[in-house]
């Protein structure tokens, strides 16, 4: 199961927040408790730049089956070098190998967008994505105890880092 990464344009949109939303109620992956729209993610979506912090939807089969951005971090200029990654799958696609196939194409991308460091916010239950990250070389950079709350449960989220020069 081979994938194929494109820019992703406005009209697909709404299916890289249909393969968000699927993640929202596993409590596992991201802190938003309800499902976003597409009105709410317009402007998020505008941001990204296919030559500065692009987002790529991954292919398989001529279908979207996830997507992996990267963008500023902190959004100050010192961190111009610094992306935060995200990386998403349908659900029916996880654990055939789509998200360490969209790490290692991102790996590729990085000269061209003088990026030498990413950054990934983890929730510390979330195991599958810890460890394909530290399989790839990430390593933990930060731990904050029990910083969300997910459904009257505390979570601790870690930050996940890799320099690549």
């Amino acid at each position: 199961m081979t994938a194929t990464f494109t820019y992703a344009k406005f009209i697909d949109l709404p299916r890289i927040v249909e393969i968000y939303n699927q993640t929202i109620a596993s409590r596992m992956v991201t802190a938003d408790l309800e499902p976003v729209t597409v009105a709410d993610r317009r402007d998020w979506f505008n941001a990204f730049t296919p030559n500065r912090r692009p987002i790529w939807k991954i292919i398989f089969n001529n279908q979207i089956v996830g997507w992996i951005s990267l963008e500023d971090f902190y959004g100050r200029a010192a961190y111009c070098h610094t992306a935060e990654i995200s990386l998403y799958i349908d659900q029916q696609f996880r654990h055939h190998g789509f998200g360490q196939q969209a790490l290692n194409f991102i790996a590729t991308q990085l000269v061209r967008l003088d990026i030498d460091t990413i950054v990934s916010f983890i929730f510390g239950h979330n195991l599958p994505s810890l460890g394909l990250f530290k399989k790839n070389g990430f390593e933990v950079w930060g731990h904050l105890p029990e910083v969300a709350e997910l459904d009257g449960q505390r979570r601790d989220l870690d930050i996940l880092g890799r320099r690549y020069r």
